[in-house]
């Protein structure tokens, strides 16, 4: 295990845990929780129509020439160009953030481009193993495009089960890099939790990233509450050129492991990131706030602290180092809504 403030620990019973919280679902919060769930009154869990998106062709991808630029294909998959190579974060290609495709939360829109339109991915970053950013079949429909998985510890067990190669697959502790041709990548803290059933809880370790190349930095945060890891982080890599903060699937019941998009602007100033583009939202429905509310949230946070948010409809480009402006999309399907915008959960 590496060392620092923040380290992963592992137990005797191989359960990894954080440095600052024990998240446990103790009997009263979970009584709490169902409370919460059966009494939510929401005005727009989901979009009330088609949300705006732009799609990506093979062509686009293969032309890749220009400066760094990252796409938001939906909840936390982002695909990034960098030095010339790309790199995919969290590939959740599926109709269903769900152990199941027959149930469990289903997307609001489309994928921007289709699966084979991908070219040559150099790096596949994996923060966690939830359902929602851990998905097998994604995973094994990639595989021959990928140059490296890279995972925090112990995730990489779940893909050799799937019968990825160990030779393609890096598990790092945090603080631990690797460099995959120019491009490094370090598994930073974040305050989370791990498991895909009822008996693996925190068998795998959670990370965030940072993702360095001669072009740009850049900042993933997977999911985390916020904490103080973020301001080490910061002043371990002195600035980010773009970070790219969970922002959704939040409840003041669970702060601790989703931070609350307040929050995120937070850790985003933490991290010292010239640029924040919120991710973790519009795409499933995870919690009990209105679908628009995430990103309406850090905008007005955003704006309070003045800081540049980028906010691209899904599937467009956005230059790293130096993002254009971005206009507030979700505002003008918010108008669609039978009501005004739920009250923070």
């Amino acid at each position: 295990m590496s060392v620092g403030v923040f380290s992963a620990c592992s137990t005797q019973e191989e359960k990894f845990r954080n440095t600052s919280v024990d998240f446990r679902a103790q009997p009263g919060n979970v009584v709490d929780m169902i409370k919460a769930y059966v009494r939510a009154e929401r005005a727009a869990p989901v979009p009330a129509g088609p949300l705006p998106l732009r799609t990506i062709s093979a062509e686009e991808l293969a032309r890749g020439q220009g400066e760094a630029t990252v796409y938001r294909l939906g909840h936390s998959t982002v695909l990034m160009r960098l030095d010339g190579e790309y790199v995919l974060t969290d590939p959740v290609f599926s109709e269903r953030a769900s152990p199941v495709q027959w149930m469990g939360p289903k997307r609001f829109h489309p994928l921007p481009l289709e699966l084979e339109a991908l070219p040559r991915i150099k790096a596949v970053v994996i923060s966690h193993d939830h359902y929602d950013h851990l998905d097998k079949a994604s995973v094994l429909a990639l595989d021959s495009k990928v140059e490296r998985f890279i995972t925090p510890l112990k995730v990489g067990n779940h893909l050799r089960r799937w019968g990825i190669a160990s030779d393609k697959i890096v598990e790092l502790d945090w603080w631990q890099s690797v460099s995959v041709g120019s491009l490094k990548f370090t598994a930073t803290p974040a305050q989370h939790f791990s498991g895909r059933g009822l008996t693996d809880r925190d068998e795998t370790l959670w990370a965030s990233w940072a993702i360095e190349s001669h072009e740009a930095r850049i900042f993933f945060s997977g999911d985390s509450g916020y904490f103080s890891g973020f301001k080490e982080i910061g002043e371990r890599f002195g600035s980010f050129d773009l970070t790219l903060i969970e922002t959704g699937a939040y409840n003041h019941l669970w702060s601790q492991i989703h931070m609350l998009p307040e929050q995120s602007v937070q850790a985003h100033l933490d991290l010292r990131g010239k640029a924040m583009l919120p991710i973790h939202n519009s795409t499933f429905d995870l919690a009990l706030h209105d679908w628009y509310e995430p990103l309406e949230r850090a905008a007005i946070a955003a704006e309070k602290f003045g800081v540049r948010l980028a906010t691209p409809i899904i599937g467009a480009p956005l230059n790293v180092r130096t993002p254009a402006e971005t206009l507030a999309w979700w505002r003008e399907e918010m108008l669609r809504e039978p009501a005004q915008l739920a009250t923070s959960q």
